[in-house]
C-alpha cells in the first residue's frame, strides 16, 4: 500500500510528532510523509520517506507567512510548493491521501490542496481514499457559521473519511464544531495518538542520570518553544523553593527565541539543566514525579500514557489547549495552573503538592489511536480496493 500523508505545522511541532506516530504503524508499507515547515532532527521510521516541501511557517498569532527559504519570495515558494506536490501525486500514485487537519485548518495552505483534491475528483489523478486526520479540539473561529459551511463543503466534495484522533468519552468532536450531522463522509474516533514507554524505561533513566531514591525528579516542557517561556520560568526560579530534594530537567522546545533560551539557561546549576530538545522526552516524562508544561495534544497525551503528575498552563491564544487540560483534569493526577500560580512561591507550593499524589492509574481513556487509524485505514484499502462507499462506525 502506498499512503502519502501531508502534514504542515506551523508553530508547534505537536501536529508533526502526532503524524509521526501514525506513520508509524504503516511498517512494512509504502509512506511518503509531506512536511513544510521547521522540525526537530530527528530519524524517521525506515519505511517513511520525507518529502519537504519549501518551508512555510506562520508567526505567533497566525496573521501572516514566513518562510526560512532564502532569497524567495512568499508567492514564488507557494508556486514551488504547488508544482512538487502535484509532481509527487503523478509520481507515486497513492492509495491513500492522509491530510492533517485539513479542511477543518490549514486554510492557508488550500493553494496547493485544493488542486490536489481536485484533480483526484476529476480523475485527472489515480483514485485513491482521501481521509483527514484530526486532533480533539478545534480552535474558535470569529466566523463561525461561513467557517462551519466552508468546511462542510470541502468534506463533502473531497472526502471520504475523518478520522479524530480522540477517546469520545472524554472528547468528541461536536464540542467544538456544531454541524457535524451535514457532515456527508463517516466520522470514525480513533482515541488518542500517543506513543507509550517502554516498561521500565522511567526507572533505568533514573539510574543512568544518578538520581538518589530521596530525590524527586521534575521536568518542564514548553512543546516546540515558540511559546510557553512564562512557565519554564517559573518553573527555573520555584525549584529552589520545594523543599524537597529536587533535579529539574527543563526542556524549552526547539524552536525557542535564542535570547529567550539563554536567559532560561542562566538558572542552571548542579540540580537544573536546561536543554532544547530531547527525543528520550516520553522517557524523561516516566523518569520524573511531576511534569510542568503548557497542554499542547502531545505533550497531554504523553502525560497520560506515563501517569506522571502534572501541572499545565495552557496557551491563552485559543480554546484548544484550557479545554483538553480541564476535561483531562476531571480523571485526577492533572492541575490546570492560572497565571497568578506562576508566582515563584506560590508555584513551588503547588508543586510539592502534586509531587505527593504518585502516578495515575492507566487505562482512563484510549490511547490506541495511532494503532486503530493505521488498521482502519488498511482494511478501508483492503475492502474497497481505494474505492467505492467507506463503511462508518
Amino acid at each position: 500500500m502506498k499512503i502519502i500523508v501531508y502534514c504542515q505545522h506551523v508553530l508547534g511541532i505537536g501536529h508533526f510528532f502526532r503524524t509521526l506516530e501514525i506513520c508509524r504503524q504503516f511498517k512494512g508499507h509504502d509512506v511518503v510523509l509531506v512536511t513544510g515547515g521547521e522540525r526537530p532532527d530527528i530519524v524517521l521510521p525506515d519505511h517513511v520517506r520525507e518529502f519537504p516541501l519549501p518551508s512555510l511557517m506562520m508567526n505567533a498569532d497566525f496573521s501572516q507567512f514566513y518562510t526560512t527559504e532564502i532569497g524567495k519570495s512568499i508567492d514564488a515558494v507557494k508556486i514551488e510548493r504547488q508544482d512538487r506536490l502535484m509532481q509527487i501525486f503523478k509520481e507515486l500514485s497513492p492509495d491513500v491521501f492522509l491530510i492533517e487537519l485539513y479542511p477543518f485548518g490549514r486554510n492557508a495552505f488550500r493553494f496547493e490542496l485544493d488542486p490536489i483534491l481536485e484533480s483526484i475528483r476529476e480523475e485527472e489523478l489515480s483514485a485513491c481514499l482521501v481521509i483527514c486526520s484530526l486532533r480533539d479540539v478545534l480552535v474558535e473561529k470569529r466566523k463561525a457559521e461561513s467557517y462551519e459551511a466552508r468546511v462542510i463543503k470541502k468534506l463533502n466534495t473531497y472526502f471520504d473519511a475523518v478520522l479524530v484522533h480522540s477517546d469520545p468519552q472524554l472528547l468528541k468532536l461536536d464540542t467544538t464544531f456544531s454541524r457535524l450531522n451535514d457532515i456527508d463522509c463517516p466520522i470514525i474516533y480513533t482515541g488518542f495518538v500517543t506513543p507509550r514507554p517502554a516498561a521500565g524505561s522511567g526507572r533505568m533513566l533514573r539510574r543512568q542520570l544518578g538520581i538518589q531514591s530521596h530525590q524527586k525528579v521534575v521536568v518542564a516542557s514548553a512543546g516546540g518553544g515558540k511559546v510557553g517561556i512564562e512557565v519554564l520560568t517559573a518553573v527555573a526560579k520555584a525549584v529552589p523553593r520545594v523543599s524537597a530534594d529536587v533535579v529539574a530537567y527543563i526542556f524549552s522546545g526547539p524552536f525557542m527565541d535564542k535570547d529567550d533560551f539563554l536567559r532560561l539557561k542562566i538558572f542552571e546549576n548542579s540540580n537544573l539543566r536546561v536543554d532544547r530538545f530531547t527525543p528520550d522526552f516520553l522517557t524523561y516524562l516516566d523518569a520524573a514525579d511531576l511534569s510542568v508544561s503548557m497542554a499542547g495534544y502531545n505533550t497531554s497525551m504523553n502525560l497520560m500514557a506515563v501517569g506522571t503528575p502534572a501541572l499545565v498552563w495552557p496557551f491563552a491564544q485559543n480554546r484548544e489547549q484550557r479545554l483538553r487540560a480541564e476535561r483531562l483534569a476531571r480523571l485526577g493526577g492533572l492541575k490546570v495552573l492560572a497565571d497568578v500560580d506562576l508566582e515563584p512561591n506560590r508555584l513551588a507550593g503547588i508543586m510539592q503538592s502534586m509531587m505527593s499524589q504518585g502516578k495515575r492509574p492507566e487505562g482512563l481513556i484510549d490511547l490506541a489511536g495511532a494503532e486503530f487509524t493505521a488498521q482502519w485505514i488498511m482494511e478501508q484499502v483492503r475492502s474497497e480496493g481505494a474505492e467505492g462507499e467507506l463503511i462508518g462506525d
